[in-house]
């Protein structure tokens, strides 16, 4: 029996996936059934993808919230604490009830599992399908963790499914090819479900086109069943037109920066209006308007005083797609990086990115136990201009006090390095 949120947090925070030698699946589906399958009794939108999920989750939930909704939302990781990865209506789930809906689970495990629990994942996955079915929320929009065909949240059966976009990462447990990738991401396709996609890679969308094709759901894809075009980038805000079939929306202002928000927006837009033609819900096109004018997502392009910008680009894709929103939105500065990653990545595309934009370069590390040390990372950088230190604060501040009038300073990596920094400068800014 937990009693506290602390005692909690600290227990699940030990169990890792690796420790379960389960089926796949078995033990979530086993465990649901004792909780009288709270999932089923939620209408949801599910999403994969290697970069973007959490962004295009956060224009949903605006959406949704504009047209009247409520809305609960499944994201991961957490940048300050567990709460987090489950909110309605923009608000955390309660330490109470959070505690409460665990408890329920530590009996059931206890009883029937001898104690034996599933990975960290899954238990806030059971903790949601939870709160989200108790709260009787309109809509819960749910974004896997790792791929899609084995994720714990991979139990439901949504009103429409979305992928994001397909790059190499978690090579060790997705393939290493873009084709093995998108095959696990493809796992979320249900039978008869549309799926919204924003993949570009042709042996990627090939493999998600024919999934598609096999559980006869309807794929709509960026630049063929719909398309966006982009008008103008300033500082705060740009603006795109959107086109499906004989539907259009013009000069659509979008509070996220960069042309791969464009590209999220558009899957939003299109998921939004399939839910409409199939009569799940009503959205106006004055709904979908204001929402993305205040979409935001923590961590992801995000600017602070003092042109600090943090970005959990952790990726190769996602670093280009800094890169380009950089370039964009400020055309004329010089850019200071630096840089933090866990160690199951490829680090070395990422570090040739920057490398070819930077004025300088940084590499420190957090106290995470996968933790990439920064002399490793400093070796895979070519830069004249680059230093490591595993004092991420030192390796921060020293960046700032040398930063010149029309210098960026962009911190990037490993959203739990994202977290840390931004408490700081929360904590610096007050």
């Amino acid at each position: 029996m937990f009693t506290s949120m602390k005692a909690c947090t600290d227990f699940i925070f030990t169990l890792k996936a690796v420790d379960h030698k389960r089926a796949p699946l078995v033990m979530m589906r086993e465990v649901l059934a004792r909780l009288n399958n709270p999932q089923d009794k939620l209408q949801t939108i599910h999403l994969a993808g290697s970069n973007g999920k959490g962004s295009t989750v956060n224009m949903l939930r605006e959406m949704l919230e504009e047209a009247g909704y409520r809305v609960g939302t499944f994201t991961s990781p957490h940048l300050e604490c567990v709460n987090e990865r489950m909110t309605i209506n923009g608000e955390q789930i309660p330490d109470a009830q959070f505690l409460r809906y665990m408890n329920n689970l530590a009996e059931i495990i206890d009883q029937y599992y001898d104690g034996d629990y599933p990975s960290f994942f899954e238990v806030v996955t059971l903790i949601m399908f939870q709160y989200f079915a108790e709260e009787a929320v309109d809509f819960a929009l749910i974004e896997t963790g790792l791929g899609g065909r084995l994720d714990a949240t991979n139990v439901i059966t949504p009103l429409v499914s979305i992928i994001t976009t397909i790059s190499l990462e978690h090579t060790a447990f997705l393939g290493d090819t873009f084709a093995k990738v998108a095959f696990e991401k493809a796992g979320i396709i249900k039978e008869g479900v549309p799926v919204v996609v924003g993949v570009k890679h042709e042996e990627a969308l090939a493999v998600i086109q024919q999934a598609a094709q096999l559980r006869h759901a309807d794929c709509h894809v960026i630049g063929n069943s719909f398309n966006v075009v982009a008008n103008k980038q300033e500082i705060g805000m740009q603006h795109f037109s959107y086109r499906k079939a004989d539907i259009g929306i013009n000069d659509i202002q979008l509070k996220m920066a960069g042309p791969h928000q464009i590209a999220n927006a558009s899957l939003a837009i299109t998921a939004m209006l399939l839910l409409q033609e199939n009569g799940h819900l009503e959205i106006s096109e004055t709904a979908i308007r204001h929402a993305l004018q205040k979409a935001q997502w923590a961590g992801r392009f995000e600017q602070f005083t003092n042109n600090i910008v943090l970005d959990g680009a952790h990726n190769s894709e996602g670093t280009a797609a800094l890169i380009e929103t950089l370039q964009a939105v400020y055309p004329s500065h010089r850019y200071r990086f630096i840089y933090a990653a866990l160690s199951d990545k490829d680090h070395a595309n990422s570090i040739t990115l920057m490398d070819e934009v930077a004025t300088t370069m940084g590499f420190t590390q957090i106290d995470l136990p996968n933790a990439m040390p920064a002399e490793r990372l400093g070796a895979l950088s070519q830069h004249p201009d680059k230093k490591y230190s595993s004092n991420w604060r030192e390796v921060v501040e020293a960046t700032i006090q040398k930063k010149k009038e029309q210098d960026i300073v962009v911190i990037t990596g490993s959203l739990y390095f994202i977290a840390e920094v931004r408490q700081w400068l929360q904590e610096e800014e007050r």
